[in-house]
Protein backbone atom coordinates (compact mmCIF):
# COMPACT_ATOMS: atom_id res chain seq x y z
CA UNK A 1 0.00 0.00 0.00
CA UNK A 2 1.51 3.36 -1.04
CA UNK A 3 1.30 6.55 1.00
CA UNK A 4 -1.71 7.88 -0.89
CA UNK A 5 -3.64 4.63 -0.45
CA UNK A 6 -2.66 4.54 3.21
CA UNK A 7 -3.92 8.07 3.72
CA UNK A 8 -7.21 7.25 2.00
CA UNK A 9 -7.57 4.15 4.15
CA UNK A 10 -6.91 6.10 7.34
CA UNK A 11 -9.34 8.88 6.48
CA UNK A 12 -11.95 6.32 5.46
CA UNK A 13 -11.60 4.66 8.84
CA UNK A 14 -11.78 8.05 10.56
CA UNK A 15 -15.03 8.84 8.76
CA UNK A 16 -16.47 5.39 9.46
CA UNK A 17 -15.69 5.65 13.16
CA UNK A 18 -17.07 9.15 13.64
CA UNK A 19 -13.72 10.71 14.42
CA UNK A 20 -14.97 14.27 14.23
CA UNK A 21 -16.76 13.78 17.54
CA UNK A 22 -13.93 11.76 19.01
CA UNK A 23 -11.34 14.26 17.92
CA UNK A 24 -13.14 16.80 20.08
CA UNK A 25 -13.00 14.35 22.98
CA UNK A 26 -9.39 13.62 22.37
CA UNK A 27 -8.10 16.98 21.30
CA UNK A 28 -5.32 15.19 19.45
CA UNK A 29 -6.26 13.48 16.20
CA UNK A 30 -2.70 12.56 15.30
CA UNK A 31 -2.17 10.89 18.65
CA UNK A 32 -5.42 8.98 18.18
CA UNK A 33 -4.28 7.72 14.80
CA UNK A 34 -0.96 6.58 16.16
CA UNK A 35 -2.47 4.76 19.12
CA UNK A 36 -5.66 3.17 17.86
CA UNK A 37 -5.83 2.65 14.12
CA UNK A 38 -4.97 -0.77 12.85
CA UNK A 39 -3.87 -2.16 16.20
CA UNK A 40 -0.50 -3.38 15.04
CA UNK A 41 1.99 -3.14 12.20
CA UNK A 42 4.14 -5.74 10.54
CA UNK A 43 7.90 -5.44 10.37
CA UNK A 44 9.56 -8.30 8.54
CA UNK A 45 8.46 -11.52 10.18
CA UNK A 46 7.30 -9.99 13.47
CA UNK A 47 4.19 -8.18 14.60
CA UNK A 48 4.99 -5.05 16.55
CA UNK A 49 2.49 -3.94 19.20
CA UNK A 50 1.58 -0.28 19.20
CA UNK A 51 0.08 -0.33 22.69
CA UNK A 52 1.05 -2.09 25.90
CA UNK A 53 -0.90 -3.71 28.73
CA UNK A 54 -2.17 -1.07 31.14
CA UNK A 55 -2.33 1.66 28.50
CA UNK A 56 -5.55 3.57 27.90
CA UNK A 57 -7.31 3.90 24.52
CA UNK A 58 -7.47 7.67 25.14
CA UNK A 59 -4.44 8.57 27.29
CA UNK A 60 -5.40 12.19 27.94
CA UNK A 61 -8.90 11.28 29.23
CA UNK A 62 -9.59 10.00 32.75
CA UNK A 63 -9.89 6.26 33.11
CA UNK A 64 -13.57 5.32 33.18
CA UNK A 65 -14.70 8.07 30.78
CA UNK A 66 -17.69 6.99 28.67
CA UNK A 67 -16.72 7.73 25.06
CA UNK A 68 -19.63 5.85 23.42
CA UNK A 69 -22.79 6.93 25.27
CA UNK A 70 -24.97 5.48 22.50
CA UNK A 71 -24.23 1.96 23.77
CA UNK A 72 -25.34 1.20 27.34
CA UNK A 73 -25.53 -2.59 27.14
CA UNK A 74 -23.16 -5.18 25.65
CA UNK A 75 -24.44 -8.75 25.37
CA UNK A 76 -22.18 -11.63 24.31
CA UNK A 77 -23.72 -14.90 23.18
CA UNK A 78 -20.83 -17.29 22.57
CA UNK A 79 -21.85 -20.68 21.25
CA UNK A 80 -19.65 -23.75 20.76
CA UNK A 81 -17.44 -25.39 18.22
CA UNK A 82 -18.13 -24.41 14.62
CA UNK A 83 -15.93 -22.94 11.92
CA UNK A 84 -17.04 -20.16 9.62
CA UNK A 85 -17.15 -22.46 6.60
CA UNK A 86 -19.12 -25.16 8.40
CA UNK A 87 -22.01 -22.71 8.83
CA UNK A 88 -21.51 -19.92 6.30
CA UNK A 89 -19.33 -21.51 3.62
CA UNK A 90 -22.21 -21.39 1.11
CA UNK A 91 -23.68 -18.07 2.27
CA UNK A 92 -23.79 -15.70 -0.70
CA UNK A 93 -22.02 -12.92 1.23
CA UNK A 94 -18.71 -13.07 3.05
CA UNK A 95 -15.66 -15.17 2.24
CA UNK A 96 -16.95 -18.72 1.95
CA UNK A 97 -16.17 -21.66 -0.30
CA UNK A 98 -15.03 -21.27 -3.84
CA UNK A 99 -17.65 -23.01 -5.93
CA UNK A 100 -17.63 -25.19 -9.04
CA UNK A 101 -20.92 -26.13 -10.69
CA UNK A 102 -22.79 -25.09 -7.57
CA UNK A 103 -20.65 -27.21 -5.22
CA UNK A 104 -17.73 -26.25 -2.96
CA UNK A 105 -14.28 -27.02 -4.35
CA UNK A 106 -12.67 -27.52 -0.94
CA UNK A 107 -11.15 -30.93 -0.17
CA UNK A 108 -8.69 -32.53 2.24
CA UNK A 109 -6.67 -35.75 1.84
CA UNK A 110 -7.53 -38.72 4.01
CA UNK A 111 -4.05 -40.26 4.09
CA UNK A 112 -5.13 -43.24 2.01
CA UNK A 113 -4.78 -41.75 -1.44
CA UNK A 114 -8.24 -40.14 -1.45
CA UNK A 115 -9.68 -36.66 -1.21
CA UNK A 116 -12.69 -35.94 0.98
CA UNK A 117 -14.61 -33.07 -0.58
CA UNK A 118 -16.73 -30.61 1.37
CA UNK A 119 -20.25 -31.99 1.60
CA UNK A 120 -23.66 -30.90 2.85
CA UNK A 121 -24.42 -32.60 6.15
CA UNK A 122 -27.33 -35.06 5.95
CA UNK A 123 -29.12 -33.29 8.82
CA UNK A 124 -28.53 -31.08 11.86
CA UNK A 125 -27.93 -33.97 14.24
CA UNK A 126 -24.11 -34.32 14.35
CA UNK A 127 -24.54 -37.98 15.32
CA UNK A 128 -22.04 -39.53 12.91
CA UNK A 129 -18.42 -38.64 13.63
CA UNK A 130 -16.85 -36.46 16.30
CA UNK A 131 -14.28 -33.88 15.13
CA UNK A 132 -11.51 -32.80 17.47
CA UNK A 133 -10.31 -29.31 18.27
CA UNK A 134 -7.64 -30.13 20.82
CA UNK A 135 -4.15 -28.66 20.56
CA UNK A 136 -2.65 -31.39 18.39
CA UNK A 137 -5.69 -31.83 16.15
CA UNK A 138 -5.91 -28.07 15.54
CA UNK A 139 -2.22 -27.76 14.69
CA UNK A 140 -2.36 -30.84 12.47
CA UNK A 141 -5.37 -29.33 10.67
CA UNK A 142 -3.49 -26.06 10.19
CA UNK A 143 -0.40 -27.86 8.84
CA UNK A 144 1.78 -24.78 8.52
CA UNK A 145 -0.93 -22.77 6.74
CA UNK A 146 -2.01 -25.43 4.25
CA UNK A 147 -5.23 -26.20 6.13
CA UNK A 148 -5.10 -29.73 4.74
CA UNK A 149 -5.04 -31.80 7.93
CA UNK A 150 -8.67 -31.66 9.03
CA UNK A 151 -9.59 -35.13 7.78
CA UNK A 152 -6.36 -36.60 9.12
CA UNK A 153 -7.14 -35.07 12.52
CA UNK A 154 -10.88 -35.72 12.74
CA UNK A 155 -12.05 -37.96 9.92
CA UNK A 156 -14.38 -37.13 7.01
CA UNK A 157 -16.94 -35.41 9.27
CA UNK A 158 -14.62 -32.39 9.39
CA UNK A 159 -15.56 -31.51 5.79
CA UNK A 160 -19.30 -31.27 6.50
CA UNK A 161 -21.23 -28.02 6.25
CA UNK A 162 -24.79 -26.74 6.67
CA UNK A 163 -26.94 -24.34 4.66
CA UNK A 164 -29.68 -21.79 5.17
CA UNK A 165 -32.27 -24.54 4.87
CA UNK A 166 -30.77 -26.14 7.97
CA UNK A 167 -30.17 -22.88 9.88
CA UNK A 168 -32.65 -20.28 8.57
CA UNK A 169 -32.45 -17.97 11.59
CA UNK A 170 -28.64 -17.79 11.46
CA UNK A 171 -28.65 -17.13 7.72
CA UNK A 172 -31.25 -14.41 8.19
CA UNK A 173 -29.14 -12.88 10.97
CA UNK A 174 -26.01 -12.89 8.79
CA UNK A 175 -27.88 -11.38 5.84
CA UNK A 176 -29.30 -8.57 7.97
CA UNK A 177 -26.62 -7.44 10.41
CA UNK A 178 -22.84 -7.00 9.92
CA UNK A 179 -21.15 -10.32 9.26
CA UNK A 180 -17.50 -10.55 10.37
CA UNK A 181 -15.79 -12.95 7.96
CA UNK A 182 -12.32 -12.46 9.44
CA UNK A 183 -13.22 -13.27 13.05
CA UNK A 184 -10.69 -15.86 14.19
CA UNK A 185 -10.83 -17.65 17.49
CA UNK A 186 -7.98 -16.54 19.71
CA UNK A 187 -5.79 -19.64 19.72
CA UNK A 188 -5.48 -23.00 17.97
CA UNK A 189 -7.05 -25.17 20.65
CA UNK A 190 -10.14 -25.76 22.76
CA UNK A 191 -12.95 -24.02 24.62
CA UNK A 192 -11.39 -23.01 27.93
CA UNK A 193 -8.31 -21.31 26.45
CA UNK A 194 -10.44 -19.39 23.95
CA UNK A 195 -12.98 -18.33 26.55
CA UNK A 196 -10.12 -17.17 28.77
CA UNK A 197 -8.96 -14.97 25.90
CA UNK A 198 -12.52 -13.60 25.65
CA UNK A 199 -12.59 -12.58 29.32
CA UNK A 200 -8.92 -11.91 30.12
CA UNK A 201 -7.07 -11.35 26.82
CA UNK A 202 -4.86 -14.40 27.40
CA UNK A 203 -5.09 -18.15 27.96
CA UNK A 204 -2.35 -17.77 30.61
CA UNK A 205 -0.83 -21.12 29.66
CA UNK A 206 -3.83 -23.43 29.41
CA UNK A 207 -4.41 -25.36 26.17
CA UNK A 208 -7.24 -27.77 26.97
CA UNK A 209 -10.74 -28.13 28.33
CA UNK A 210 -9.94 -30.10 31.46
CA UNK A 211 -10.59 -29.94 35.17
CA UNK A 212 -6.95 -29.00 35.67
CA UNK A 213 -7.47 -25.98 33.42
CA UNK A 214 -10.20 -24.73 35.75
CA UNK A 215 -7.77 -24.50 38.65
CA UNK A 216 -4.80 -23.17 36.65
CA UNK A 217 -3.23 -19.93 37.88
CA UNK A 218 -5.39 -16.92 37.02
CA UNK A 219 -4.37 -14.49 34.29
CA UNK A 220 -1.79 -12.22 35.95
CA UNK A 221 -3.36 -8.95 34.79
CA UNK A 222 -6.88 -9.90 35.82
CA UNK A 223 -9.96 -9.91 33.59
CA UNK A 224 -12.44 -7.51 32.05
CA UNK A 225 -14.96 -7.96 34.87
CA UNK A 226 -12.36 -6.71 37.35
CA UNK A 227 -11.80 -3.65 35.16
CA UNK A 228 -15.55 -3.00 35.27
CA UNK A 229 -15.71 -3.68 39.01
CA UNK A 230 -13.09 -1.00 39.62
CA UNK A 231 -15.46 1.61 38.17
CA UNK A 232 -18.69 0.10 39.53
CA UNK A 233 -19.84 -0.76 36.01
CA UNK A 234 -22.38 -3.57 36.13
CA UNK A 235 -21.92 -7.05 34.66
CA UNK A 236 -23.64 -10.42 34.95
CA UNK A 237 -23.16 -13.97 33.65
CA UNK A 238 -26.50 -15.61 32.85
CA UNK A 239 -26.09 -19.37 32.64
CA UNK A 240 -27.94 -22.61 32.03
CA UNK A 241 -25.62 -25.27 33.46
CA UNK A 242 -22.09 -23.83 33.57
CA UNK A 243 -21.24 -20.12 33.75
CA UNK A 244 -18.38 -19.07 31.47
CA UNK A 245 -16.88 -17.00 34.27
CA UNK A 246 -16.18 -20.21 36.20
CA UNK A 247 -13.33 -20.83 33.78
CA UNK A 248 -11.72 -18.11 35.93
CA UNK A 249 -12.48 -20.26 38.94
CA UNK A 250 -11.15 -18.31 41.92
CA UNK A 251 -12.57 -15.04 40.63
CA UNK A 252 -15.95 -16.65 39.98
CA UNK A 253 -16.13 -18.11 43.48
CA UNK A 254 -15.64 -14.64 44.90
CA UNK A 255 -18.30 -13.12 42.60
CA UNK A 256 -21.15 -15.60 42.70
CA UNK A 257 -23.53 -12.69 43.18
CA UNK A 258 -22.86 -11.74 39.55
CA UNK A 259 -24.02 -15.13 38.26
CA UNK A 260 -27.72 -15.72 37.55
CA UNK A 261 -29.86 -18.49 36.01
CA UNK A 262 -30.79 -18.00 32.37
CA UNK A 263 -34.43 -17.26 33.25
CA UNK A 264 -33.24 -14.03 34.88
CA UNK A 265 -31.79 -12.89 31.56
CA UNK A 266 -35.18 -13.01 29.88
CA UNK A 267 -36.74 -11.21 32.85
CA UNK A 268 -34.10 -8.48 32.80
CA UNK A 269 -34.26 -8.10 29.02
CA UNK A 270 -38.04 -7.71 29.11
CA UNK A 271 -37.75 -5.09 31.87
CA UNK A 272 -34.93 -3.20 30.14
CA UNK A 273 -32.67 -3.73 33.16
CA UNK A 274 -29.78 -5.69 31.70
CA UNK A 275 -26.39 -4.70 33.15
CA UNK A 276 -23.78 -3.01 31.02
CA UNK A 277 -22.02 -6.32 30.24
CA UNK A 278 -23.93 -9.59 29.92
CA UNK A 279 -22.43 -12.99 29.17
CA UNK A 280 -25.22 -15.33 28.11
CA UNK A 281 -24.47 -19.06 28.18
CA UNK A 282 -26.49 -21.90 26.65
CA UNK A 283 -26.89 -25.28 28.25
CA UNK A 284 -23.53 -26.70 27.24
CA UNK A 285 -24.91 -30.23 27.17
CA UNK A 286 -27.89 -29.63 24.88
CA UNK A 287 -27.97 -26.09 23.41
CA UNK A 288 -24.37 -25.09 22.71
CA UNK A 289 -24.20 -26.83 19.28
CA UNK A 290 -21.09 -28.78 20.21
CA UNK A 291 -20.89 -32.13 18.44
CA UNK A 292 -22.90 -34.44 18.88
CA UNK A 293 -25.77 -32.04 19.72
CA UNK A 294 -28.62 -31.11 17.39
CA UNK A 295 -27.52 -27.70 16.14
CA UNK A 296 -31.12 -26.64 15.54
CA UNK A 297 -31.73 -26.80 19.29
CA UNK A 298 -28.86 -24.36 19.78
CA UNK A 299 -30.12 -22.13 16.99
CA UNK A 300 -33.54 -21.99 18.67
CA UNK A 301 -31.91 -20.96 21.97
CA UNK A 302 -29.83 -18.29 20.25
CA UNK A 303 -32.92 -16.99 18.46
CA UNK A 304 -34.72 -16.67 21.80
CA UNK A 305 -31.83 -14.66 23.26
CA UNK A 306 -31.43 -12.38 20.25
CA UNK A 307 -35.17 -11.78 19.93
CA UNK A 308 -35.34 -10.99 23.65
CA UNK A 309 -32.68 -8.33 23.16
CA UNK A 310 -34.33 -6.86 20.07
CA UNK A 311 -37.72 -6.58 21.82
CA UNK A 312 -36.26 -5.20 25.06
CA UNK A 313 -36.91 -1.57 26.04
CA UNK A 314 -33.11 -1.30 26.14
CA UNK A 315 -32.70 -2.36 22.49
CA UNK A 316 -32.06 1.21 21.23
CA UNK A 317 -28.87 1.31 23.33
CA UNK A 318 -27.62 -2.28 22.98
CA UNK A 319 -24.84 -4.13 21.17
CA UNK A 320 -25.00 -7.93 20.94
CA UNK A 321 -22.22 -10.14 19.57
CA UNK A 322 -23.17 -13.66 18.47
CA UNK A 323 -20.16 -15.90 17.83
CA UNK A 324 -18.45 -19.24 18.55
CA UNK A 325 -15.59 -20.01 20.89
CA UNK A 326 -13.61 -22.12 18.40
CA UNK A 327 -13.93 -24.17 15.22
CA UNK A 328 -14.84 -27.50 16.79
CA UNK A 329 -12.63 -29.47 14.40
CA UNK A 330 -14.61 -28.44 11.32
CA UNK A 331 -12.85 -27.33 8.12
CA UNK A 332 -12.17 -23.71 7.24
CA UNK A 333 -10.33 -22.58 4.13
CA UNK A 334 -8.65 -19.42 5.49
CA UNK A 335 -5.32 -20.04 7.26
CA UNK A 336 -5.17 -18.33 10.67
CA UNK A 337 -2.70 -15.43 10.50
CA UNK A 338 -0.01 -14.58 12.99
CA UNK A 339 -1.15 -12.72 16.09
CA UNK A 340 0.41 -10.63 18.80
CA UNK A 341 1.40 -12.72 21.80
CA UNK A 342 -0.70 -11.60 24.75
CA UNK A 343 2.15 -11.98 27.23
CA UNK A 344 5.23 -14.07 27.96
CA UNK A 345 3.33 -17.07 29.37
CA UNK A 346 3.97 -20.07 27.09
CA UNK A 347 1.40 -22.77 26.41
CA UNK A 348 1.60 -25.72 28.79
CA UNK A 349 2.70 -28.32 26.25
CA UNK A 350 5.42 -30.95 25.96
CA UNK A 351 7.05 -31.37 22.54
CA UNK A 352 6.81 -34.25 21.76
CA UNK A 353 4.16 -35.63 22.03
CA UNK A 354 2.52 -32.24 21.57
CA UNK A 355 2.99 -30.40 18.31
CA UNK A 356 4.96 -27.14 18.58
CA UNK A 357 3.13 -23.84 18.65
CA UNK A 358 2.38 -20.77 20.69
CA UNK A 359 -0.09 -17.99 21.34
CA UNK A 360 1.38 -15.96 18.50
CA UNK A 361 -1.18 -17.22 15.99
CA UNK A 362 -4.96 -16.99 15.88
CA UNK A 363 -7.16 -20.07 15.67
CA UNK A 364 -9.52 -20.82 12.78
CA UNK A 365 -12.35 -18.52 11.74
CA UNK A 366 -15.70 -18.74 13.51
CA UNK A 367 -19.14 -17.35 12.62
CA UNK A 368 -19.74 -13.90 14.11
CA UNK A 369 -22.46 -11.27 13.65
CA UNK A 370 -22.73 -7.86 15.34
CA UNK A 371 -26.34 -7.01 16.27
CA UNK A 372 -27.32 -3.46 17.22
CA UNK A 373 -29.65 -0.63 16.19
CA UNK A 374 -26.46 1.15 15.11
CA UNK A 375 -25.25 -1.77 12.98
CA UNK A 376 -24.28 -0.92 9.41
CA UNK A 377 -26.83 -2.50 7.07
CA UNK A 378 -25.72 -4.72 4.20
CA UNK A 379 -22.17 -4.85 5.55
CA UNK A 380 -19.52 -7.54 5.66
CA UNK A 381 -16.52 -6.70 7.81
CA UNK A 382 -13.16 -8.01 6.62
CA UNK A 383 -11.24 -6.64 9.60
CA UNK A 384 -8.98 -9.25 11.20
CA UNK A 385 -10.12 -9.79 14.76
CA UNK A 386 -10.47 -12.34 17.52
CA UNK A 387 -12.37 -12.62 20.80
CA UNK A 388 -10.27 -9.85 22.36
CA UNK A 389 -12.02 -7.37 20.06
CA UNK A 390 -14.93 -7.57 22.51
CA UNK A 391 -12.55 -6.53 25.29
CA UNK A 392 -11.23 -3.74 23.09
CA UNK A 393 -14.75 -2.42 22.48
CA UNK A 394 -15.48 -2.34 26.21
CA UNK A 395 -12.11 -0.74 26.95
CA UNK A 396 -12.71 1.84 24.22
CA UNK A 397 -16.16 2.75 25.51
CA UNK A 398 -15.04 3.21 29.12
CA UNK A 399 -11.41 4.19 28.48
CA UNK A 400 -10.15 1.23 30.50
CA UNK A 401 -6.55 -0.01 30.64
CA UNK A 402 -5.70 -2.95 28.41
CA UNK A 403 -5.22 -6.34 30.00
CA UNK A 404 -2.60 -7.79 27.62
CA UNK A 405 -0.76 -6.99 24.43
CA UNK A 406 -3.47 -8.86 22.49
CA UNK A 407 -6.49 -6.80 23.53
CA UNK A 408 -4.44 -3.59 23.61
CA UNK A 409 -3.83 -3.99 19.87
CA UNK A 410 -7.10 -5.65 18.85
CA UNK A 411 -9.72 -4.29 16.49
CA UNK A 412 -12.58 -2.55 18.34
CA UNK A 413 -15.64 -3.57 16.22
CA UNK A 414 -16.42 0.05 15.35
CA UNK A 415 -16.32 -0.52 11.59
CA UNK A 416 -19.55 -2.52 12.09
CA UNK A 417 -21.39 0.43 13.65
CA UNK A 418 -22.49 3.81 12.32
CA UNK A 419 -23.03 6.56 14.87
CA UNK A 420 -23.14 9.35 12.28
CA UNK A 421 -26.67 8.55 11.11
CA UNK A 422 -29.93 7.64 12.82
CA UNK A 423 -29.86 3.96 13.82
CA UNK A 424 -30.73 1.77 10.83
CA UNK A 425 -32.31 -0.92 13.01
CA UNK A 426 -34.09 1.13 15.66
CA UNK A 427 -37.16 -0.82 14.58
CA UNK A 428 -35.95 -4.41 15.01
CA UNK A 429 -36.06 -6.47 11.81
CA UNK A 430 -38.16 -9.61 11.54
CA UNK A 431 -35.83 -12.58 11.22
CA UNK A 432 -36.71 -16.08 10.00
CA UNK A 433 -37.87 -18.70 12.44
CA UNK A 434 -35.17 -21.17 13.51
CA UNK A 435 -34.90 -24.52 11.77
CA UNK A 436 -36.30 -26.40 14.76
CA UNK A 437 -39.62 -24.67 14.08
CA UNK A 438 -39.59 -24.90 10.28
CA UNK A 439 -37.48 -27.87 9.16
CA UNK A 440 -36.53 -30.03 12.16
CA UNK A 441 -34.10 -32.89 11.71
CA UNK A 442 -35.87 -35.12 14.27
CA UNK A 443 -32.58 -36.44 15.57
CA UNK A 444 -32.50 -40.06 16.70
CA UNK A 445 -29.69 -42.63 16.61
CA UNK A 446 -31.41 -44.20 13.63
CA UNK A 447 -31.43 -40.87 11.80
CA UNK A 448 -27.71 -40.13 11.89
CA UNK A 449 -27.26 -40.07 8.14
CA UNK A 450 -24.30 -41.28 6.11
CA UNK A 451 -20.98 -39.47 6.50
CA UNK A 452 -19.29 -39.01 4.12
CA UNK A 453 -22.16 -39.21 1.63
CA UNK A 454 -21.76 -40.99 -1.71
CA UNK A 455 -19.54 -39.05 -4.09
CA UNK A 456 -17.74 -37.06 -1.39
CA UNK A 457 -14.59 -39.23 -1.52
CA UNK A 458 -12.57 -39.52 -4.72
CA UNK A 459 -9.10 -40.85 -5.54
CA UNK A 460 -6.38 -38.22 -5.50
CA UNK A 461 -5.04 -37.22 -8.91
CA UNK A 462 -2.29 -34.88 -10.01
CA UNK A 463 -4.88 -32.38 -11.23
CA UNK A 464 -6.51 -32.19 -7.80
CA UNK A 465 -4.12 -29.47 -6.66
CA UNK A 466 -6.74 -26.82 -7.41
CA UNK A 467 -9.18 -28.47 -5.00
CA UNK A 468 -6.57 -29.01 -2.30
CA UNK A 469 -5.22 -25.49 -2.55
CA UNK A 470 -6.01 -23.24 0.38
CA UNK A 471 -7.95 -20.20 -0.79
CA UNK A 472 -6.07 -16.96 -0.53
CA UNK A 473 -7.92 -14.34 1.50
CA UNK A 474 -9.11 -11.23 -0.29
CA UNK A 475 -6.81 -9.25 1.98
CA UNK A 476 -3.59 -10.22 3.66
CA UNK A 477 -4.97 -11.21 7.08
CA UNK A 478 -1.65 -10.33 8.72
CA UNK A 479 -1.86 -6.73 7.55
CA UNK A 480 -4.74 -4.76 9.07
CA UNK A 481 -4.05 -1.78 6.81
CA UNK A 482 -4.84 -3.61 3.57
Amino acid sequence: MNDADLARSLFSRMETRGISRRALLQGAGALWLGLTLGGYSEVGAALRPRREPGSLPYPHLPEGTDTLPEIEHVVVLMMENHSYDSYFGVLERGDGFRMRDGRPKAANPDGNGNLVHAFHMPNACQLNGHPSQDWNASHLSFDGGRNDGFVLASGPVAMGYWTGEDLPFYYGLARTFPLADRWFCSTLCQTYPNRRFFMAGTAAGIVSTSNAALTAPPPPNGNIMERLDAHEISWRNYFSDLPSVFILFDYALAHQGNVSPIAQFFTDAAAGTLPFFSIVDPNFGTQSEENPQDIQVGEAFAASVINAVMTSPAWPRTLLVWLYDEHGGYFDHVPPPRAIKPDDIPPDIQVPPDLPGGYDRYGFRVPAVIVSPYARPDYVSHEVRDHTSILKFIETKWNLPALTFRDANADDLLDCLDFRRPPAFLEPPTLPLPGLATNPSNCTPGNAGTIPPPGAVTPERDDDDEDRRVDEPREDPSNPMD
